[in-house]
């Protein structure tokens, strides 16, 4: 009895000292505290480069389809946009892809030319492409640009992280109705 009324003593002391309280509590937040704000901070940079993909990737079709024919050497210039654009952030690991798409009399979308920036053809002459339903007006022609660039996670928890999730692919994808003419020529795409 004695020895439970000591331990009761004790356990009553430790819970009127409040010495040392506002460390613990500290000690118990501030991990708590630093996540939340290392998130938001990666949030930030993130949402700040997707949204630079989106403008980049439109701008890229629209400054195409201004014009009334192209060549690879024109549509290699696109990434000198896209670098502008997503500056200060850089555009290491960017995929660009333009494709002119002609839309025939019966509303049918197909490939008239395409080009990636290894200036390879990523799609055949001719292949059936899908296109949003509301652009697939007969006898029109469509510009499409696909951009895809990888973001890196700068800080979360980089040794808690399975390296294949520190990479983020953001990929965006726009079309654009031909301005100049009926249609655009590609000369050696």
């Amino acid at each position: 009895m004695k020895q439970q009324r000591s331990f009761s003593g004790i356990f009553r002391r430790l819970a009127k000292d409040r010495e040392g309280m506002g460390a613990v509590e500290f000690a118990i937040i501030v991990p708590i505290l630093l996540m939340v704000y290392i998130t938001s901070f990666e949030l930030t940079i993130g949402l700040s480069v997707a949204k630079r993909a989106t403008r980049a990737s439109g701008s890229i079709a629209d400054i195409v389809t201004q014009q009334t024919s192209v060549n690879k050497a024109y549509l290699k210039t696109m990434i000198n946009a896209a670098d502008g654009i997503f500056e200060p952030y850089g555009i290491t690991g960017l995929k660009l892809k333009i494709t002119g798409i002609s839309i025939d009399a019966s509303s049918k979308p197909t490939v008239a030319w395409s080009w990636a920036q290894d200036d390879s053809r990523p799609y055949a002459v001719g292949a059936a492409v899908t296109i949003p339903s509301t652009l697939a007006v007969a006898n029109t022609f469509l510009v499409r640009s696909e951009l895809t660039i990888p973001h890196e996670l700068l800080m979360f928890m980089p040794s808690v992280m399975p390296p294949q999730v520190k990479t983020v692919n953001i990929s965006r994808e726009d079309f654009f109705r031909q301005r100049a003419g009926t249609t655009l020529a590609c000369t050696n795409c």
